[in-house]
């Protein structure tokens, strides 16, 4: 067994062991070691290692390693037998949403495991088995003397397997209910709310206890809320995460930013002895602001001496010193003139005067990101005259409702006949469009036909918002990397090429400005993958002499916003411009009134990048800084 280290001061917030390592991947490899480690531990002592395995995109990356040391390092998994947590009921084994399939084309296509040692919950069962099914299940894990080992992630409800809010302490393998949350969250992967089963067979919480081991995984900040109440919050069954608290021996491994929340990373001076520098005084400056209701310039000494701060007023000599710091510095992230204010003093400026008109690239990972995440700074950029470029990453086409596709494919064939052009193909392709579509069943790959179509439509809503800005037709690339253009939520891995298109790009431009975004809580990691590409490509160039010139800005969009103590560039919008921003969402209509994969906000695109904007606006004036109807915030990378 796995001995816990004891508890820190640091950690005195925490109920649970807790791990955190820089991003997912480390922390992916240090989880499949420790598997490793069990596995062959298990094997020299001629026994069987039992294995409790979880589905989703959290555990992907240390099944990958896994099968990288079998191929690699010659570990044999003879001696393995795996559960599965749970699956979605009905389902087919060979569906695309199926675990089953997720399993076999993650892990067990991959190593030498014995088929009949793999145990995976049956979504095809008629109902009125499904009881002795279940009870089987827990007595097979009994007769291998229980789970050496359960992985677990994390879902936005606290629920571990499908135990959703309301499971019981000593719940055994059975058939739930899925909670409305956890179907939305679903919704992607099969292609619609309206497809994702409603049931779930899953281990219960009782069962996931008896592990003699658990870790729990989670990456993201998206998860980072949920973290903290499962590590930091009493247990209760409405976080059903929280009941881990009560095991001897688990430990939950998060990435930096599923860990935001927790008490020693969020306000590590609350903590203990905390290490001081630029960035934390910041931060805790801001949240001391925000915390006591107070502009940053009428914070006292007592203010800091009762929040854990009085150090920073003893280097500091004074609250004002402190205070006046802090309030330039915020201060100076403000900016009408994104692309530079010329022929002006640049020494605060976050963006330099020269050269006074820019050649700028704003990526957009889906057709509508750039307008929703920065329309207004895209305008202002645009109106101060500079040479403005957006380039489309991928087609988004997954992300448009099938009678789009067809109001489409009708006015096509409508024009040719109209017009006498091939109206006999038009028709052809029309029906055929139709007869896909009428045929395709809930959770499957669109036609290539069908998929080509999504993405006419959204390039041409992505044109038209281009034009309403005032964009020249010549400046909008439409890139549609390979890793994206699957059909399938689930996207394949970055390649040379994806990077390739990038560089190519920026070599033809040579750009004094990049925007792409870092919104890494898109749901669908397409984000994620969209900015590993920039990254990628801006390694491979920084070595030019026009890109050791170029900024690079980060901006978030529908999902997040930075923190503020992470704003480098803080750019007010008016309320015209708020205005026009919102004209050009609404050039998207696909994704009006109710986009295909809205994720866990109910609210349009427009609605929800107002509310964000219009509050980063009221906290800086929380701050003391001036007012503003709404802001856009940016964050610079350094290269």
């Amino acid at each position: 067994m796995t001995t816990l280290p004891p508890k820190t001061p640091q950690s005195r917030f925490e109920n649970i062991h807790t791990r955190i390592y820089q991003d997912a991947a480390d922390a992916s490899k240090a989880v499949a070691l420790e598997i490793a480690d069990l596995i062959r531990h298990k094997a020299a002592e001629g026994k069987m290692c039992v294995l409790g395995l979880a589905t989703g995109s959290t555990p992907t990356a240390v099944y990958g390693e896994l099968i990288r040391m079998h191929k690699e390092d010659g570990l044999s998994f003879k001696n393995v037998v795996t559960f599965n947590l749970d699956e979605y009921y009905p389902v087919q084994p060979d569906a695309l949403q199926s675990y089953v399939r997720f399993m076999n084309e993650y892990l067990f296509d991959h190593i030498d495991i014995e088929k009949e040692n793999i145990n995976i919950p049956d979504g095809t069962l008629p109902k009125d088995q499904i009881q002795e099914y279940c009870e089987n299940y827990e007595a097979k894990i009994q007769e291998y003397g229980g789970l050496d080992l359960q992985i677990l992630g994390i879902g936005r409800t606290g629920h571990i397997g499908f135990n959703e809010p309301g499971s019981g302490l000593n719940s055994a393998t059975r058939l739930i209910t899925l909670d409305h949350i956890t179907i939305v969250d679903a919704a992607s992967d099969f292609f619609g709310e309206e497809n994702v089963p409603l049931k779930a067979i899953t281990m219960g919480v009782g069962t996931i206890l008896n592990a003699k081991r658990i870790i729990l995984m989670a990456w993201g900040e998206g998860k980072a809320n949920i973290i903290k109440e499962a590590i930091e919050g009493s247990v209760s069954d409405v976080v059903p995460a929280t009941y881990l608290q009560n095991h001897p021996n688990v430990s939950v491994v998060l990435d930096n930013a599923s860990s935001a929340e927790l008490t020693r990373v969020k306000t590590p001076w609350l903590v203990g002895t905390c290490e001081w520098n630029e960035a934390t005084i910041k931060k805790a400056v801001i949240w001391l602001s925000l915390k006591l209701g107070k502009p940053i310039l009428k914070l006292t000494n007592r203010d800091y001496s009762d929040n854990g701060m009085g150090d920073i007023v003893t280097e500091y000599d004074t609250a004002y010193n402190i205070n006046i710091k802090i309030f330039n510095e915020l201060k100076w992230t403000i900016t009408g003139w994104p692309g530079g204010k010329p022929n002006s003093d640049d020494t605060h400026r976050p963006v330099t005067s020269a050269p006074s008109k820019k050649r700028v690239i704003i990526f957009s990972p889906h057709p509508d990101d750039d307008v929703i995440s920065m329309g207004g700074t895209f305008i202002r950029l645009h109106d101060q005259g500079h040479d403005v470029h957006v380039a489309y990453q991928t087609s988004g086409n997954i992300a448009v409702f099938d009678d789009d596709v067809i109001r489409f494919a009708d006015f096509l064939n409508e024009f040719h006949e109209m017009f006498g052009m091939n109206v006999e193909e038009s028709r052809q392709m029309f029906n055929k469009v139709r007869s896909d579509i009428a045929n395709k069943q809930p959770g499957t790959v669109d036609s290539p036909e069908v998929q080509k179509i999504k993405g006419l439509i959204r390039r041409g809503e992505a044109k038209a918002g281009c034009r309403y800005v005032g964009i020249a037709d010549q400046n909008m690339h439409f890139l549609d990397m390979p890793f994206y253009e699957t059909g399938l939520v689930k996207k394949k891995p970055l390649s040379k090429a994806d990077i390739e298109i990038i560089m190519n790009l920026l070599e033809e431009i040579e750009p004094h400005q990049i925007y792409c975004a870092g919104d890494l809580s898109d749901p669908h990691g397409t984000h994620r993958v969209c900015l590993q590409a920039i990254f990628s490509a801006i390694d491979q160039l920084k070595h030019h002499n026009w890109m050791k010139k170029c900024y690079v800005w980060l901006y978030r969009g529908a999902w997040q916003e930075w923190n503020i103590e992470d704003v480098d560039m803080a750019v007010p919008i008016s309320p015209e411009e708020l205005m026009r921003k919102r004209r050009a969402i609404f050039k998207h209509q696909s994704q009006k009134d109710r986009p295909l994969f809205p994720g866990h906000d109910s609210r349009e695109f427009w609605q929800r990048s107002e509310a964000r904007n219009r509050n980063t606006a009221k906290l800086y004036d929380q701050l003391g800084l001036p007012e503003y109807e709404a802001v856009e915030a940016f964050k610079r990378y350094y290269f």
